[in-house]
């Protein structure tokens, strides 16, 4: 799928980000164009190329939920926030793009009738075993679940909306499902704060739009929905929580056109603000490259930490191979012993980097810094240096 207008940058060949793959593979990679558009009705950013869903998500996804102390904890938070907001004893919840079942199976606990919609298989399996109710496919308005249909009190996602590239099926398939006054809240990365931090990782194939305020509240607005509130969030380095109902049916909160007037002062309604973060983008890949190579001409040993999807694109981006990181350490079984998409670096178990502490760690989950630092202190008390492409 493509959409050509208003491309004003590219990142050039991209692997699938989450790809980690075997040596024997290598020959065999595949590359997408990684353009990026912004569509000015919609102020909406967005890949102007991407590959198929089914090619990111599929039985051999090696991103989990759980991976993370700090996000279940967020999940367990948020859940209890719209528990408390939104639901009753006999409410019925549905969540889009479960992964592993963590954020669904704190509703579940609570007693709400739930239903979770998770395509790639093998993190949908693991949900599976939670016993969670759990439909393998992408999420839309052709379900035969009539328990569901139209009496859906609550819809919700995490870092999910934006990967879906037919916002108009989603939304279809969340008037299929939510019942009149019901409510769809979401979480996603915010345009705003990529563009502050220049933090150009959060775009990769799974990312097809980076929203704002403005265009979730143009893109609704189409679909006879309408944004009730908005609530600015601290993960992944800067999130927006998005709740959306019917229209006429609930309160709007005063703060939106606060937020929307920011955001006209920012330009993040117009393309101008892309073109400030395209030069930002080229002057920190400029940057981040002086700053290694000068490790480098030290004699620094050099290594990655977290072997995030996030990572793929500053490493491909900056044309950063294993002359210049020696490896990339992780948490995550499926991934130690692959090699990085595109790059070829090769990922390692932690242990291998308590054995073979580095000068600088690269570190990638930089939005996951302080769970990360608090783990790793001995690593700075050993002579260790933390550096990344964004502001640590």
């Amino acid at each position: 799928m493509q959409n050509k207008s208003n491309i004003f940058m590219t990142f050039g060949k991209m692997p699938i980000a989450n790809n980690f793959i075997n040596k024997e593979n290598f020959k065999d990679e595949y590359f997408f164009e990684m353009s990026v558009a912004f569509d000015e009705k919609k102020s909406l950013f967005q890949l102007a190329n991407f590959p198929k869903p089914t090619q990111m998500f599929n039985e051999n996804y090696k991103f989990f939920t759980n991976s993370s102390k700090y996000m279940i904890n967020h999940f367990e938070n948020y859940s209890n926030e719209l528990s408390k907001e939104f639901l009753n004893n006999k409410s019925k919840v549905i969540e889009i793009g479960c992964n592993d079942g963590t954020l669904i199976n704190f509703f579940n606990s609570k007693g709400f009738d739930c239903l979770g919609f998770e395509p790639s298989k093998n993190v949908a399996d693991l949900a599976k075993k939670k016993g969670l109710n759990i439909i393998t496919d992408f999420f839309g308005p052709n379900f035969e679940e009539k328990n569901f249909k139209k009496q859906t009190n609550l819809i919700c996602a995490a870092n999910v909306i934006c990967h879906i590239p037919d916002l108009e099926n989603l939304i279809k398939g969340i008037d299929y499902f939510l019942s009149d006054d019901g409510i769809f809240v979401f979480e996603e990365p915010y345009l705003g704060s990529m563009f502050e931090k220049v933090s150009y990782d959060q775009i990769y194939d799974e990312h097809i739009f980076m929203f704002s305020i403005s265009s979730i509240n143009k893109i609704f607005d189409l679909f006879d929905f309408q944004l009730v509130d908005v609530l600015p969030q601290v993960t992944h380095g800067g999130s927006m929580r998005y709740v959306i109902g019917r229209k006429n049916k609930h309160k709007k909160s005063e703060i939106i056109s606060k937020y929307l007037d920011e955001e006209q002062k920012k330009k993040l309604d117009t393309i101008e603000s892309c073109l400030d973060f395209k030069k930002a983008c080229e002057l920190s890949k400029k940057m981040t490259l002086e700053k290694l190579n000068k490790f480098k001409a030290d004699n620094k040993k050099i290594c990655g930490y977290a072997a995030t999807a996030k990572s793929t694109t500053v490493l491909n981006y900056c044309d950063i191979g294993n002359d210049i990181i020696d490896y990339i350490c992780d948490t995550t079984n499926e991934k130690i012993g692959k090699f990085s998409p595109g790059t070829h670096i090769p990922i390692v178990s932690m242990n291998y980097f308590k054995k073979n502490i580095p000068d600088i760690a690269f570190l990638f989950a930089w939005n996951h810094k302080e769970e990360i630092f608090l783990k790793e202190k001995k690593f700075v008390e050993n002579g260790g240096t933390w550096f990344s492409h964004v502001a640590l």
